[in-house]
C-alpha cells in the first residue's frame, strides 16, 4: 500500500527489496539466497506435485531441480506485485517469467501466477507460504503456458 506521498511503506520496501533479493539470486541459480526468503515452515503450493510441499526443505528441493533443468543463465522477472500489510502479515500477488535453456538445449518460457504470504519475524520478512500455478485447458486438461500477461 502506498502513503499520500506515494511512497512506500518500511514495511513494503522491506518486503519488494526481499522480492528483488530472492529474483536476482533465482537468476543466478543461487540456491542459498534463493533459500534465505522461506522461513523453515514454509508451505508451498507449487507446480510441480504432490499438491503442497511442507517445510523449506520441500522448497529447496523444488528449486534444485529446476536449476538442475536449466543452463545458466536462468532468466526470472516478476511484474506487477501487489502487497497489502497488515501488522506482521503481509499478503502479495505477481505474475512472474521464468525462461532459458533447458539443459537439452531447448529454449523454453512462461508465466505463472505467484500468491505469497509473508511474516514479519522480528525485522526481517519470511515468506510462509506461496501458491504457484498457471491457467488450465479445461477441455485437455493442460497448463496453457503460451499466455502473455
Amino acid at each position: 500500500m502506498k502513503n499520500d506521498s506515494n511512497q512506500y511503506s518500511a514495511d513494503e520496501k522491506a518486503i519488494r527489496e526481499r522480492v528483488e533479493e530472492y529474483a536476482a539470486a533465482i537468476r543466478g541459480k543461487d540456491l542459498e539466497k534463493v533459500m534465505a526468503i522461506f522461513a523453515p515452515d514454509h508451505i508451498s503450493f507449487d507446480l510441480e506435485a504432490p499438491l503442497q510441499h511442507m517445510g523449506a526443505e520441500a522448497k529447496r528441493k523444488n528449486w534444485t531441480n529446476v536449476f538442475a533443468a536449466y543452463q545458466y543463465p536462468l532468466g526470472y522477472e516478476i511484474r506487477d506485485l501487489t502487497l497489502v500489510i497488515e501488522n506482521t502479515l503481509a499478503v502479495g500477488r505477481s505474475l512472474n517469467r521464468i525462461s532459458g535453456l533447458l539443459s537439452n538445449g531447448r529454449k523454453t518460457g512462461y508465466w505463472v501466477r505467484w500468491t505469497t504470504c509473508f511474516q514479519k519475524k522480528g525485522d526481517t520478512w519470511f515468506l510462509i507460504h506461496d501458491h504457484v500455478s498457471v491457467p488450465l485447458d479445461v477441455a485437455t486438461g493442460k497448463g496453457v503456458l503460451n499466455i502473455e500477461p
